[in-house]
């Protein structure tokens, strides 16, 4: 019978501590639950084919060849960019992320797989600029891109120049392609 006294004080007390807490954080939580959340952001998908060329520096192409892919120093690249854009109410730039996955040097029958992820932003104008990180058989590497993108309706025309410096030399590409806006 003593057994189950202490045991109900005890149970008692581990509600009363429980029913404090949750007390004190509704309390402490009121005002963070007061404060104006930020309007939900608006995407637009903007993927696309995209096609062009890259130059490879001599460093470059001494490393592919050292895993047995020969390729001159200048390739053709077909692949896709899976894009989001990410709009803010009357700001002068928005936000962008892109997945760009290509295939290089099919025109010397090699097919070299690159993939970047990168971040940046573009203005009202169509200017843009992103960083992030490439992975290809010559190593993984940092991407800078820059470029424009054309509007003609809901057709977009991006031209971009990428620069991917790594230990083993320099990757240049010029890229272009097209997206439709769908909303």
């Amino acid at each position: 019978m003593q057994q189950s006294f202490i045991w109900s004080s005890h149970a008692t007390r581990v509600v009363r501590h429980l029913a404090a807490g949750c007390l004190l954080m509704l309390l402490a939580c009121a005002p963070a639950a007061s404060q104006t959340l930020p309007p939900i952001a608006k995407t637009a998908d903007l993927s696309g084919p995209r096609f062009g060329l890259t130059l490879l520096s001599d460093g470059v192409v001494q490393e592919l060849a050292t895993r047995e892919i020969d390729v001159t120093p200048h390739i053709s690249q077909f692949g896709w960019q899976f894009e989001r854009q990410f709009f803010a109410k009357g700001g002068p730039v928005t936000m962008v992320t892109e997945w760009v996955a290509l295939i290089g040097g099919l025109e010397q029958s090699v097919a070299l797989p690159s993939l970047s992820w990168m971040v940046g932003v573009r203005t009202h104008d169509g200017a843009e600029f992103g960083i992030g990180p490439n992975i290809t058989p010559a190593g993984t590497a940092l991407v800078l891109a820059t470029g424009m993108t054309f509007r003609a309706g809901a057709l977009n025309v991006p031209v971009n120049v990428a620069v991917v410096p790594s230990k083993v030399g320099t990757r240049v590409s010029v890229l272009t392609g097209f997206s439709v806006r769908s909303r």
